[in-house]
């Protein structure tokens, strides 16, 4: 019955092939609809109807004029300071701050604050974690073992880089495409294609073509959606369903990177330090080379057993792929060898776990001689990860019938978006660089005025983490499911002003931050509200939540704890009691000055994302994020009302009100909403809190009467009663979990 049941299914499988390929050789007419369809088109330059100090805002208003409607009047100072700060920066105004930009009655005092924030190091930070989300930005490979990908930091470093240099966008884009080929003698240039290697990878599958096909699936599903804002990945097994992207625009795609493999080690130092380098290595390996050949006598027979178990695993084609002669392998071989070769060096640790008695000894005993040398051994080089071509020709890309890596239907050569751009790309080998320059066709395509879709993808993008929604309302997704722009000629005007601009993100930025309508209140109006209840048409500033990041940055900023310190490797915070080691590891940061650096520079393990962050829709490295989901959850009240490290940040947050303020209650107040809001309270709120001190301060000396420990402010002062400490801990606490606090009004 099974085999009856197998053959049924062949013959059906065997039938859609068929028909897709039948599908496929038919010619592809577009309806004047999908020619016609908005995103498609050339950017259209409107003049605006209405009279405005800010283009931005005489499009707003044309659109609310329609509907009888006006922007809301101005925030208050201390909100759109805390607003502006947030968005650009990502961290708290602090109260000097904003008691000098209350104080500054100049014409340019908010210009003044909008220009210091985007000048501060802290601006490439806050921008590169949104950049990070549509790079799938993770440490580790993901599924079963997820191994930690050492050097995978660098490419933040970069995002952050490129941002804080304001590095024009067409540049910006044409770095993470090709890079390598463009500016081959700049490292920093090589490691943004890492942009393309943050796919997931299952380092135990054996069968590598197949791995190879879900990588370079992954790779084309993620440039389409992240420079084009088009679902290519729906067109991977047939023609689109609702969009005008053909089956064989996916696999023309793909082809741009079909010779593509991971370089994790790029050199990140000076040609002059890698010398130096070199040369300390060479000195170190003269002298340890008696003592290093005797530990490989002891181990390379037990690396010679694993690596043949390994070798015996692998397809028979995969093996006789490795043990061919280097000449003789043609480009898809090279990317199999590729695939294989990272796990064909077996490191000293994994066979020396095979050692047993006397051999063990011997190990134990040549290790320490070899410590003796460790002042002349410089370490291991400062590196990057990249991807690049394996050689100057590609291997042939096929159509593949419903997206089956072995199904392989006719061949296709790269290409753009055939709605677009039919035509075949001209593509030059690099003169000196051993690479196709296919990716350079596409870099150039691109950022060019035949592409309509870049500049008003990464216009919207920006758009959309000003305000909580873009102009087109789906960020990745300017397809027919991704709904309309709600102003499509302010997207225009915008786009091509940031071409005109030399691409100039920072620029951009100013203009939507210094527009009425961003520094509009977020006060409710029932009349608009009733017109427009999604304030699709921004009649007021759209309320939200900060992101898990910006929340903990926050709170370690309020209570004197963040590490602003800019750059460098990942660190590893605390992960809460119960949470588990994960798999891959997990070696808390010894120094709480490193464990309190911003968010951004949390590790990232794919199969593991730090819990808070988890908490708080950090979304899943696996695919492509152009926008986060905004949950409700207990686990997010839990994280900070429970939590150890949120409790910590409340005794630091308690310790520097007490050391401002002193004993007086009233001005620990004051004090205290100063540093979490920006603002001082009002009369309700201070006797509200003062009762709540008091009643706090009781139940305190309860819990202290039954023996239990008390959460106290750190660095209180001598004499100070333990039960006020602990309630104004308490209080602090309650100050860091409210909405005012978690949300940019």
């Amino acid at each position: 019955m099974m085999r009856k049941l197998s053959g049924l299914f062949v013959a059906l499988f065997g039938v859609v092939l068929l028909l897709a390929a039948e599908n496929s050789t038919k010619v592809k007419t577009f309806t004047e609809a999908q020619k016609n369809y908005w995103a498609f088109q050339p950017l259209r330059v409107a003049q605006p109807q209405r009279s405005a100090a800010n283009p931005i805002d005489c499009f707003i208003l044309t659109k609310l004029d329609a509907k009888k409607l006006a922007l809301s009047p101005q925030a208050d100072r201390v909100t759109l300071l805390r607003r502006v700060s947030f968005d650009l920066i990502g961290l708290p105004p602090t109260p000097e701050e904003v008691d000098a930009f209350v104080n500054d009655k100049s014409p340019q005092a908010y210009e003044k604050v909008v220009d210091r924030l985007l000048a501060s190091p802290h601006y490439g930070e806050r921008w590169a974690r949104h950049w990070l989300d549509l790079a799938r930005y993770a440490e580790s490979e993901g599924f079963k073992s997820d191994e930690t990908r050492a050097n995978a930091w660098r490419y933040r470093e970069y995002v952050v880089r490129a941002f804080n240099e304001n590095t024009p966008y067409d540049r910006f884009v044409k770095e993470q495409i090709a890079g390598d080929e463009l500016w081959p003698n700049n490292p920093w240039a090589k490691v943004a294609t890492g942009f393309s290697r943050h796919y997931p990878d299952e380092s135990n599958a054996r069968n590598l073509m197949q791995r190879r096909q879900e990588i370079l699936d992954d790779i084309t599903d993620t440039v389409g959606a992240t420079f084009m804002a088009m679902t290519y990945g729906c067109a991977r097994c047939h023609d689109h369903k609702f969009d005008p992207i053909l089956h064989t625009d996916y696999y023309r795609l793909q082809a741009f990177f079909a010779n593509t493999a991971a370089d994790d080690a790029v050199p990140m130092a000076s040609p002059k330090e890698m010398q130096a380098w070199r040369e300390r290595k060479a000195n170190w390996e003269e002298k340890t080379a008696p003592v290093r050949k005797q530990i490989a006598t002891l181990l390379d027979p037990e690396k010679a057993i694993i690596l043949k178990d390994f070798l015996d695993k692998y397809p028979g084609e995969i093996q006789d792929i490795i043990a061919k002669p280097a000449v003789q392998r043609n480009p898809y071989e090279w990317q199999m060898f590729y695939k294989a070769k990272p796990y064909l060096t077996i490191e000293d640790d994994a066979a020396a776990k095979a050692l047993k008695g006397e051999k063990k000894k011997q190990y134990a005993a040549l290790l320490k001689e070899l410590k003796e040398f460790a002042s002349l051994d410089p370490g291991d080089a400062s590196l990057g990860s990249s991807m690049h071509d394996v050689s100057a020709s590609a291997p042939p890309t096929h159509r593949l019938n419903v997206g089956v890596y072995d199904a392989k239907a006719e061949e296709v050569q790269p290409g753009f978006l055939t709605i677009i751009d039919p035509a075949a790309p001209s593509i030059v080998p690099p003169a000196d660089v051993n690479s196709t320059g296919r990716r350079t066709a596409l870099a150039n395509w691109l950022t060019s005025p035949k592409n309509p879709l870049t500049a008003r993808v990464m216009v919207n993008r920006i758009w959309h983490y000003h305000f909580g929604q873009g102009i087109a309302p789906s960020p990745s997704d300017f397809g027919a499911m991704g709904g309309k722009p709600t102003h499509p000629e302010l997207l225009d005007y915008l786009s091509s002003d940031f071409i005109q601009s030399g691409w100039d993100i920072k620029r951009l930025h100013k203009q939507i931050v210094m527009s009425a309508t961003f520094r509009q209140s977020s006060a409710f109006n029932e009349t608009a509200g009733a017109e427009d209840a999604k304030d699709k048409l921004l009649w007021r500033f759209p309320r939200e939540r900060l992101e898990g990041e910006v929340i903990r940055d926050a709170a370690l900023s309020v209570a004197g704890l963040l590490n602003e310190s800019v750059g460098g490797p990942s660190v590893y915070p605390e992960l809460p009691a119960g949470a588990g080691k994960p798999r891959g590891g997990w070696k808390v940061s010894e120094s709480a000055e490193d464990r309190n650096r911003r968010s951004l520079y949390i590790f990232v393990r794919r199969n593991a994302r730090y819990p808070m962050m988890e908490a708080f829709d950090m979304p899943d490295t696996h695919e492509s994020c152009g926008r986060r989901n905004q949950t409700i959850t207990a686990p997010q009240a839990m994280s900070l009302l429970n939590g150890k490290v949120s409790l910590e940040w409340a005794q630091a947050f308690a310790g520097r009100v007490l050391k401002q303020a002193g004993p007086d209650a009233q001005a620990a107040i004051k004090v205290a909403y100063k540093l979490a809001y920006g603002r001082s309270p009002d009369g309700f709120e201070k006797d509200s809190v003062l009762t709540f001190l008091s009643k706090q301060k009781s139940l305190v000396e309860e819990r202290k009467v039954a023996g239990k420990k008390l959460a106290l402010p750190t660095a209180m002062p001598a004499g100070y009663d333990p039960a006020q400490g602990a309630a104004l801990v308490d209080f602090c606490q309650m100050l860091l979990n409210s909405n005012e606090f978690v949300y940019r009004n």
